[in-house]
């Protein structure tokens, strides 16, 4: 068996949850292999929804406009019950959220996060699959089969699964994967319709059966391209996968495509005639499959120097397109912390920080899903404002980290600790005659240090960006925000820009001043008021290694 030089990080798996953790590692300047079995990305649009914050997330990537330029925009959905309309779900978001829903085929993404990463010098090694591994305090050793047939050994930092719900990671691992399969098969397809409905839209139709029982469903999401849609619909009999012996995953779990028989267009055609809102016909049927679903989540994200991330640690029902969205933020969530690590930077509770902030995400995911596949979207009780905000996923949080100081009273403040850091527009610099967002400010960068205005209980920002340079060993950068007064910058040497429509104020609340220490996966470390030297020192304490 051949031995290969060593690498800080192996990544296994090439889907859109391991192409963003190998570029956010090599951002970072973490050197990583990046490993799949498969020889090409697969062409099947599987995961077709890119929440707004996965889109705020490859802004800071550094990759936003590429996506943009490939996807289109999911407006709402429609909603029809036995040929009748029921309404219309309009995504609509309040105005300071600078990205909207978007549809993207996954291998599109997956194209586009592989161009990405291919900036970085470092390709997907492909037909290369992960045979074992063994890890031990200094590292993990594994085995790989490559393209040519051979063996290789890889020693490595650390390992990271990113290769799906049937995850051999994962099981060498000993991760329990518990939970359910839903008994229902459905169909997939990615085809045209030339129907008159608004673009834009999906489309959810259901029979209901005089026992209330919803006996029929066709669900389509639109795709790039005129009149393309990837449509959902229950499986015909005649088409099922199901085996008496189960799916061959070797661990019992029934979900994804199943392989079988492949619907033709004339199956998809019947459901058309059966609930489509407007006569219609299907063409241009560019692939099919058969597929189930199951609820399932580890018990725990990683053990030692192991991790796993996206479908090998969670899956659930495609209500919503939570899934890679999901298991993008994993990889965000992990990079980091992993970056730190291997600079010998990390306070020792940062890398089981992963586990902590993300398996609760995964939980509520995967509970939340469970519940609209089964009831519905409309079933749930959340108000129209919070349930478009959680299904944006920019609801997500991490106040009960180990990270985070939490506050010690509530003062009404909109933001704490863990809190997602929002964007706000109007930014104006000393140079430029344009406005900018914070988010254009924060694009590129790691740990970021804003300060507000000057709190005559704080220190003073010279003070500030000096300690908050010296705690992160050189790792944090500070960046003055200044009420739109006319107050004037000190002699920090920071960049700075006045807040001249007020937005920063509205949406942080500084009051006469205060500060905010943002990660690199965008949630906020710390939030100072007053911003003193001792509360940063105590809130990257729990961050960067002493």
């Amino acid at each position: 068996m051949a031995r290969s030089g060593s690498t800080d990080v192996l990544v296994v798996g090439a889907g859109p949850v391991g192409l963003t953790l190998a570029a956010e590692l090599r951002r970072a300047g973490v050197s990583c292999r990046i490993v799949d079995r498969l020889p090409a990305r697969l062409p099947y649009a599987k995961a077709v929804g890119v929440q707004p914050r996965t889109l705020e997330l490859f802004d800071r990537m550094g990759l936003v406009r590429d996506v943009l330029d490939s996807a289109v925009p999911m407006r709402g959905q429609l909603t029809y019950e036995n040929g009748v309309a029921l309404g219309r779900i309009d995504l609509v978001l309040p105005p300071e959220v600078p990205y909207g829903f978007a549809a993207l085929p996954q291998y599109e993404t997956e194209r586009v996060l592989e161009e990405h990463l291919g900036r970085y010098g470092t390709g997907i090694e492909r037909s290369t699959e992960l045979l074992a591994f063994a890890q031990d305090p200094a590292g993990v050793t594994s085995r790989v089969r490559t393209a040519s047939g051979a063996e290789e050994e890889v020693r490595s930092r650390f390992l990271v699964g990113c290769d799906g719900a049937h995850s051999l990671v994962r099981k060498a691992l000993g991760l329990t994967f518990e939970g359910g399969a839903f008994p229902e098969e459905y169909m997939l397809a990615d085809v045209e319709v030339g129907w008159g409905l608004e673009p834009g839209y999906g489309v959810r139709s259901m029979h209901r059966a005089e026992d209330g029982t919803v006996d029929d469903l066709l669900v389509c999401i639109p795709l790039p391209g005129k009149g393309r849609y990837r449509m959902s619909m229950l499986v015909p009999p005649e088409l099922s996968a199901a085996r008496e012996s189960g799916p061959s995953a070797g661990d019992g779990v029934a979900h994804g495509l199943e392989g079988g028989t492949a619907p033709a267009l004339s199956d998809i055609q019947k459901v058309l005639d059966r609930l489509s809102p407007e006569p219609v016909t299907a063409s241009a049927l560019r692939w099919s499959s058969v597929f189930r679903i199951s609820h399932r989540l580890v018990d725990r994200y990683g053990e030692g120097r192991v991790f796993v991330a996206g479908d090998a640690a969670h899956i659930h029902p495609p209500t919503g397109a939570q899934g890679m969205n999901t298991g993008v933020q994993d990889a965000c969530n992990l990079a980091w912390k992993l970056a730190l690590a291997l600079g010998d930077a990390a306070h020792p509770r940062l890398l089981p920080s992963y586990d902590a902030e993300r398996r609760p995400v995964g939980e509520e995911v995967v509970g939340r899903t469970v519940r609209h596949a089964a009831e519905g979207i409309q079933a749930d009780r959340s108000d129209p404002e919070t349930l478009m905000l959680r299904q944006a996923q920019l609801l997500v949080d991490y106040r009960e980290s180990p990270l985070v100081t939490p506050l010690a009273r509530n003062d009404g403040a909109p933001l704490r600790p863990g809190d997602r850091a929002p964007d706000c527009g109007g930014l104006t610099g000393a140079i430029a005659a344009y406005p900018v967002r914070l988010f254009e400010l924060l694009r590129g960068r790691e740990h970021v240090l804003l300060v507000y205005g000057d709190h005559p209980a704080g220190d003073s920002a010279a003070d500030l960006a000096s300690a908050a340079r010296e705690l992160s060993g050189g790792r944090m950068v500070t960046h003055r925000v200044l009420p739109a007064d006319g107050a004037s910058p000190d002699r920090t040497g920071a960049p700075h820009h006045l807040d001249s429509r007020g937005e920063f104020a509205r949406q942080y609340g500084p009051g006469e001043g205060a500060a905010f220490a943002v990660r690199p996966d965008g949630h906020l470390t710390a939030c100072l008021q007053p911003p003193t030297v001792g509360a940063l020192k105590e809130a990257l304490g729990k961050v960067f290694a002493p």
